[in-house]
């Protein structure tokens, strides 16, 4: 016996059932996991190019990245202060992912790494 398929991955608006919200929540859920992961790519990209330490963050380009997704988040119509919260998190969680792969990119291969 076979599973079950899943549902059709509908507009919001056709939807009629909780299954089919469901499906399309879920799918929207991967794209933005995959956005994710491009977008930390960026973060790998800075943490190799920046040249010092101290450059990973920059409260200025932390201000405008968050007022650039709240004027966008504000235009597509999303409840006020929400991508404010979310990119704050964001943007720590990507400084706290650079900081990390900066430190890695110059670990000193032979120091004793205990």
């Amino acid at each position: 016996m076979s599973a079950p398929a899943d549902p059709p991955v509908l507009p919001a608006a056709a939807c009629q059932t909780m299954a089919e919200v469901r499906a399309g929540v879920d799918a929207l859920d991967r794209e933005l996991v995959a956005l994710l992961a491009r977008r930390f790519g960026y973060m790998d990209a800075a943490a190799r190019i920046k040249p010092a330490r101290s450059q990973v963050r920059d409260e200025a380009r932390k201000a405008e990245v968050i007022a650039n997704a709240s004027a966008a988040a504000t235009a597509a119509g999303l409840p006020a202060g929400l991508a404010e919260a979310l990119w704050e998190t964001l943007v720590e969680a990507s400084i706290a992912h650079e900081l990390g792969v900066w430190d890695a990119l110059r670990r000193d291969p032979t120091s004793d790494a205990a």
